[in-house]
C-alpha cells in the first residue's frame, strides 16, 4: 500500500472545522480560501455558488458556474494530425450574484482584518442553506451583528436566494449595503481588478481565456428589480441574470438601483441606533439556453422572480427542507459511534445531491458545479462512481445522468466514424459531445468510455425495473457501443483451432500507460457490452416486438449482429500470467521495470506535474486502479483467489495520483481480506476534499470520489452486489464498527440493511417484498424485518506492508528478473542495478554508483 494514502486518525484542522455530525461548520475565519470556498459551495445540479464571503474578499477564486454552459475555442495542436480533437470547450464563470457588502460608518467589513467577537459559518446538510454569524466589533467601537444566508434551491433549480440581517447592539451610525451582480469573467471585478491569463500548468486546471467570453446584450432595472443578458463569444450560448430585492425595517431606508452592461447594483442606505434592525432579501434568477435568445430568457428570469414575490422566501425554504428530508431517507448511511467519518459521509452525500439533483439530462461534471477544474468536463467517472449510487438511492436522477449520454449518441457515432468505426464511440472528456482531450493518448484512447455507458445503463435497467427507457432509449445505445466493439477488436488464430478477439491500440483507466494492446480492463468490460447488447436486442424481440422493429429500421440491424457479438464477447481474450500468478493489465505491461514508489520522495508527486509522460510509460506505475477496478465492476467472473492475487500485485504500485482510486482499492482489500488497507483507503477517499489530500480541493470538489465513497460503504463494508438484478451481500464490517446501516431502493422497493459483527438485518420500509441472498442463502425481505446471523467477515488477513512491489528478484515467463527503480536525476551520480544472487536462487538488485 502506499503511504501517501494511508490516513490515520482524524487529519482534519478541527479547530477550524469541528466536527458535528449534520454540519459543516467553520467555527473561525481564515484558513485555507480555496479549499474553503468549494467546501461551503451552495449548489443543485444546474447551478452552483462557490463559498466565497458576502463582501466579495478575501478570495481565493469567484466562481459562479451553470451546468453545460460552455465556451469554445479552437485547440491548437503544435502537430496536428487527422481526427485529433479541433474544439476546446471550457465551463464558464457567470456573472456572481453573491456580493452584499456592509458599510458601517462607510467603513467596510473585510472577515480577514476585522474585529470578530463571534463568527460561525455552516451549512447544515438537512436544509441546504450557507449560513453565517457573526458580531463585528467596527473601527469606531461600534458593534452589530451580521447574519447571513445563501440557498439554491432544490426545487426550484433557476432559484437562488439570499439574505442580510443587520442588529445593532452599541453606537449609533450611517449603514450601507450594497448588492451586486458581477460579470467577472471578462471586465474588472468589484475592487478594480481586473482578470488575468493563468499559466495553466498542471492539466487538472481550468483554461483562462484571452477573449472577452460573455458579450452584453441587454441590461435593465426597475425600483426593485434587475436583469443582464449575454452571448457567448464562440459556443453562442445565452444568459439572462435577474435579481429581486425587499428591505424589511422600521428605519427609514433610501434605495438606489443602476445596471450596466458588467454590473447591476442596488444599494440600501439607513441611519442604526442601539437596537435597531434590518433584513434585506435577494432572490436571483439564472436561465441558460444553447439557442434561446436573450429577451427570452429575460421573461423566464421575471416569472421565476414573480413567484418569489408571490410566495415569499420562507416557503421555498421551506421545499427545501422537506426536499432534502426525503432525500436523506433515500441515502443516509449511518455509522453509529464514528462522528468524524459520520460527518464526512454525509458531507459527501449532500455532494452527490448538490451535483446530480437538478442536472436534469445536462450531465455531471468531474467537479459539478463547485469549480472549474477539467474545464468543467464530463468523463467516464460519473458513469462508474456516481450513477451506480443514483440508481440505488435516486432512479429518477440515475435515469436524468443516463439521459445525458442517449442524447449525445449521434455525436458518438460522428465520433466513431471519424476514428474508422462502426457504432458509435463517446468521447473521453466533452460538454457538448465533442471530444475534447488534447492528448488522445491518455484521452481519446480510453475506448472503455463505451463500456462504461454500458454497464450504467444494464445496472439501471437491472436494479429500477424501468424497461420502458431501456427499451425505448438504452437498448440503442448498448447495441451501437457493441458495434465498436466488434468493429474494433479483430481475431487471432493460435494454430490449435483455437481463436481469440483482441482488442489492440488503446488506453485504460490507468492514464500512466497508455496505447496498449489487450488492456484487461478495457476487454473486460467489452465482453460484458456485448453479451449484454446481444441479450437485450433478443429480449426485446420477444417481449416487445413493434419497440424492436422500430430500433432494427433506426439502426439498420442486421438480425446476424446478437450472434457476432456473442462470439467476439466468448473469444476476447483476458490474459494471465502463470509466472507472477495474476492479470496482465495489458500485453506488455509485465515487460516493464516497476516504478519503485517507496523510494519516490513525497515531493515528486502526482508523477503526472513531475515526469515527462514518455518517462512514466515505461514503468510498470499505476495513476488509478486499472484491473482492480474490472474485479470489482465484473467480480463474479473471477475467483476470490484470482482477485487477492491481483489486488496484491498492483496495490503497491499504485500511485493514488488520481482520486478515483482509493475508493476501489478499499472495496477489493475489503472482500479479500486486508481488512486494515480497505480502512485506510476508504479515509483517504472520505476525506480527500475535508483534508484536501490532492491538494487541488480548490478546483472543486471531486464528484466521482464522493460517489466512490457511497460504494465502498456499500459494497466494500456492506458487501452488496448486483449481479443481472440479483441482489446479494457478503458483508466486510470494519473491527472498529460495531455497526453500518444504509438504505437501498431496488424495482420500487425501498429496505433498509443493518450489518453488525454477528449479524445482517433487512426491513422492508416502502414497496413490495423483495428477495435477497446472505452469502447464498436466500432472504425474504418484509415489513416485519428479516436477519441472518454471519460467522465472520470475511477473511481477515495479516495486513503486512503492501507497499513492497511483489515479486521483484523473480523470473518472468521469459527468464528475465523483475527489476525495479526510479528515474534518475541526470544532474545526481548515476545509479545503474547490480543484481545479485542469493543462496535460494533468488535474484536481488542493488544500487550502485558509478
Amino acid at each position: 500500500m502506499n503511504p501517501r494514502d494511508v490516513v490515520t486518525g482524524d487529519p482534519v484542522d478541527r479547530q477550524h472545522l469541528p466536527v458535528d455530525e449534520w454540519r459543516l461548520v467553520e467555527s473561525r475565519p481564515g484558513g485555507d480560501l480555496g479549499q474553503l470556498e468549494t467546501l461551503f459551495t451552495v449548489a443543485n445540479g444546474y447551478l452552483g455558488m462557490r463559498g466565497t464571503p458576502e463582501e466579495g474578499r478575501p478570495v481565493h477564486a469567484h466562481g459562479t458556474f451553470i451546468n453545460g454552459f460552455h465556451e469554445t475555442w479552437q485547440i491548437n495542436h503544435a502537430e496536428s494530425a487527422f481526427g485529433f480533437a479541433r474544439t476546446g470547450q471550457t465551463i464558464v464563470n457567470v456573472p456572481d450574484s453573491t456580493v452584499m457588502k456592509l458599510y458601517v460608518d462607510d467603513e467596510p467589513l473585510l472577515v480577514d482584518t476585522a474585529e470578530l467577537e463571534t463568527y460561525e459559518r455552516t451549512i447544515d446538510f438537512r436544509e441546504g442553506v450557507l449560513r453565517r454569524d457573526l458580531i463585528w466589533r467596527t473601527p469606531a467601537g461600534k458593534r452589530i451583528r451580521v447574519r447571513t444566508s445563501r440557498m439554491i434551491s432544490f426545487t426550484h433549480r433557476h432559484l437562488a436566494q439570499m439574505t442580510m440581517e443587520l442588529e445593532m447592539l452599541d453606537g449609533s451610525a450611517p449603514v450601507a449595503v450594497s448588492s451586486q451582480i458581477i460579470n467577472r469573467q471578462d471586465g474588472s471585478d468589484d475592487f478594480g481588478v481586473h482578470g488575468r491569463t493563468a499559466q495553466k500548468d498542471d492539466p487538472r486546471r481550468t483554461t483562462s481565456f484571452d477573449h472577452r467570453v460573455l458579450i452584453p446584450h441587454q441590461d435593465w432595472h426597475s425600483e426593485r428589480r434587475m436583469l443582464l443578458g449575454y452571448r457567448t463569444a464562440d459556443s453562442d450560448m445565452s444568459l439572462a441574470i435577474g435579481a429581486d430585492h425587499s428591505v424589511h425595517s422600521d428605519l427609514e431606508v433610501e434605495q438606489l438601483v443602476s445596471t450596466e452592461p458588467d454590473q447591476g447594483k442596488h444599494v440600501f442606505r439607513t441611519q442604526m441606533v442601539p437596537g435597531s434592525t434590518l433584513r434585506i432579501t435577494k432572490a436571483v434568477s439564472y436561465h441558460s439556453s444553447a439557442f434561446l435568445p436573450v429577451r427570452e430568457l429575460f421573461d423566464r428570469c421575471r416569472r421565476t422572480l414573480d413567484r418569489v414575490r408571490q410566495d415569499g422566501l420562507a416557503h421555498f425554504e421551506a421545499e427545501q427542507r422537506s426536499f432534502l428530508e426525503d432525500f436523506w431517507g433515500r441515502t443516509d448511511v449511518r455509522i453509529p459511534g464514528h462522528p468524524v467519518e459520520q460527518q464526512a459521509v454525509r458531507w459527501c452525500l449532500f455532494q452527490l445531491a448538490q451535483a446530480t439533483a437538478r442536472a436534469d439530462g445536462l450531465g455531471v461534471g468531474a467537479k459539478g458545479v463547485t469549480g472549474s477544474g477539467y474545464e468543467g468536463h464530463y468523463f467516464w467517472d460519473t458513469d462508474v462512481y456516481v450513477v451506480p449510487f443514483l440508481t440505488f438511492t435516486s432512479p429518477r436522477w440515475a435515469r436524468n445522468a443516463l439521459r445525458f449520454r442517449v442524447d449525445l449518441l449521434d455525436k458518438a457515432r460522428e465520433r466513431a466514424r471519424e476514428l474508422n468505426q462502426r457504432g458509435a464511440l463517446f468521447p473521453w472528456r466533452t460538454i457538448n459531445g465533442d471530444e475534447a482531450s488534447a492528448y488522445y493518448a491518455a484521452g481519446t484512447a480510453q475506448y472503455h468510455i463505451d463500456a462504461d455507458v454500458a454497464h450504467s445503463l444494464a445496472q439501471y435497467a437491472d436494479v429500477t425495473g424501468d424497461l420502458e427507457f431501456y427499451d425505448r432509449e438504452g437498448i440503442e445505445v448498448l447495441a451501437e457501443t457493441a458495434r465498436m466493439w466488434a468493429d474494433l477488436g479483430f481475431w487471432r488464430s493460435h494454430g490449435d483451432d483455437r481463436h481469440e478477439f483482441h482488442i489492440h491500440g488503446v488506453t485504460g483507466p490507468d492514464e500512466y500507460t497508455t496505447v496498449v494492446n489487450n488492456n484487461m480492463f478495457t476487454n473486460v468490460m467489452a465482453r460484458f457490452n456485448l453479451r449484454r447488447a446481444a441479450e437485450a436486442v433478443r429480449s426485446l424481440r420477444e417481449r416487445n416486438p413493434v419497440e424492436y422493429e422500430h430500433l432494427a429500421a433506426k439502426i439498420d440491424l442486421d438480425e446476424a449482429e446478437p450472434a457476432q457479438w456473442e462470439a467476439c464477447a466468448e473469444g476476447m481474450h483476458v490474459g494471465r500470467d502463470e509466472a507472477f500468478g495474476i492479470h496482465p493489465q495489458d500485453d506488455s505491461f509485465l515487460d516493464k521495470e516497476v516504478w519503485d514508489l517507496p523510494a519516490t520522495p513525497p515531493e515528486a508527486l502526482p508523477l503526472l506535474l513531475h515526469f515527462h509522460p514518455l518517462v512514466i510509460y515505461r514503468f510498470q506505475v499505476l495513476k488509478q486502479a486499472d484491473v482492480v477496478l474490472a474485479l470489482f465492476l465484473r467480480g463474479s467472473e473471477f475467483t476470490l483467489e484470482e482477485k487477492r492475487a491481483d489486488f496484491e500485485y498492483y496495490d503497491p504500485i499504485t500511485t493514488g495520483d488520481s482520486s478515483l482510486s482509493s475508493v476501489v482499492q478499499s472495496i477489493v482489500a475489503s472482500e479479500v481480506g486486508h481488512h486494515r488497507a480497505a480502512l485506510d483507503y476508504f479515509h483517504a477517499g472520505l476525506f480527500a476534499d475535508l483534508a484536501n489530500l490532492h491538494g487541488n480541493t480548490a478546483d472543486g470538489v471531486h464528484i466521482a470520489s464522493a460517489g466512490g465513497v457511497w460504494n465502498a460503504l456499500v459494497h466494500g463494508f456492506g458487501g452488496m452486489r448486483q449481479d443481472d438484478g440479483a441482489i446479494s451481500f457478503d458483508p466486510r464490517l470494519p473491527v472498529s464498527w460495531p455497526e453500518l446501516v444504509f438504505p437501498l431502493t431496488v424495482r420500487g422497493s425501498r429496505i433498509s440493511t443493518r450489518v453488525t459483527q454477528e449479524r445482517i438485518e433487512f426491513t422492508l420500509e416502502d414497496g413490495p417484498e423483495l428477495e435477497v441472498s446472505v452469502r447464498g442463502q436466500s432472504v425474504r425481505i418484509t415489513a416485519e424485518g428479516a436477519g441472518v446471523d454471519l460467522a465472520d467477515q470475511g477473511p481477515r488477513l495479516d495486513d503486512t506492508d503492501l507497499s513492497e512491489p511483489v515479486g521483484l528478484g523473480d523470473r518472468r515467463a521469459d527468464g528475465s528478473i523483475l527489476t525495479s527503480s526510479v528515474p534518475a536525476d541526470p544532474d545526481s551520480p548515476w545509479e545503474f542495478p547490480v543484481v545479485t544472487e542469493d543462496p535460494d536462487g533468488r535474484h536481488e538488485e542493488q544500487g550502485a554508483r558509478a
